[in-house]
């Protein structure tokens, strides 16, 4: 005779959450109806998870954000990418999302934050990534030690954007680069046909070289003031294996970036190499 599974229990689901990030979509360990069960889930594992990241970051001073209006910060750091990938018509709608869209994660909202996300999986990452700005130990072996994650048109980012000193990295503009195929043009005022859903047509397969594509060129554009200069810069930025993401071909990203130092819109380039696949070969996109 075939032995059933046990049970699971709220402590043991509690206790796989903190570890893995993983929730049983059932919610079997809870009782009542379907909303009741959800609701109990929530408020037991996100207050566990609120918990364990106070316990882990104990001790440890976050250092103060700097004295920086974060809306006029982050417009400054896309509006040059904002303004190469969009007509002019829609620039203004695009670039008002944009500069409201950065998170900051600090000790001052972190609790509130992860109270309320909807995906539990999402908290946890976030978690980590508040863990990881703090240098403290992460939930689990597996979690991802990450300093910015994308969802629909909010970047949240760790405070060590501050304290970045890799003259090519730009978290803000790399998490705002996610934005683009999470975001539909719908939800931002711009009109939308059957052909143009998205803010931007963005293979699936390329959209993480698509944001570091677009980050490393836009640290190019800045001191970059000729042709001749964001060509040797992109040079530069393409010597040393510099994305430690497994995720994308680091080779592809210094090849794309060189493209674009070269071209009169970089921007473009940068979209042109990551559309799929059936616009990249001259057919109607998807």
């Amino acid at each position: 005779m075939l032995g059933t599974a046990a049970q699971p229990t709220i402590d043991g689901e509690i206790e796989r959450y903190l570890r893995t990030g993983e929730t049983d979509p059932y919610l079997a360990a809870w009782s009542g109806g379907v909303l009741e069960r959800a609701h109990r889930a929530h408020r037991d594992l996100r207050c566990a998870l609120i918990d364990e990241v106070k316990r882990l970051g104990e001790g440890i001073t976050q250092a103060p954000l700097p004295a920086a209006n974060t809306v006029s910060l982050t417009r400054s750091r896309v509006e040059p990418m904002a303004r190469g990938l969009f007509a002019r018509a829609e620039q203004e709608a695009v670039l008002a999302m944009l500069e409201r869209s950065v998170v900051f994660l600090t000790s001052a909202n972190i609790e509130r934050i992860l109270m309320d996300k909807s995906f539990d999986s999402s908290a946890w990452t976030l978690a980590n990534l508040y863990l990881a700005s703090l240098g403290a130990k992460l939930l689990g072996k597996e979690a991802p030690s990450i300093v910015g994650l994308s969802e629909e048109t909010t970047c949240y980012v760790s405070p060590a954007y501050f304290t970045e000193h890799d003259p090519f990295a730009d978290f803000v503009v790399h998490e705002a680069a996610h934005i683009f195929h999470n975001c539909k043009r719908a939800t931002i005022g711009l009109r939308e046909t059957r052909k143009k859903v998205w803010l931007l047509d963005i293979d699936y397969s390329k959209r993480e070289t698509f944001a570091y594509s677009c980050e490393a060129y836009s640290r190019i554009l800045q001191p970059g003031k000729t042709p001749a200069e964001r060509r040797a810069l992109a040079a530069e930025y393409g010597r040393p294996a510099r994305i430690p993401d497994e995720r994308v071909n680091a080779e592809e990203v210094a090849d794309i970036v060189a493209a674009a130092a070269g071209a009169r819109n970089g921007w473009k380039t940068i979209l042109a190499r990551c559309a799929p696949r059936l616009s990249r070969t001259g057919a109607t996109a998807r």
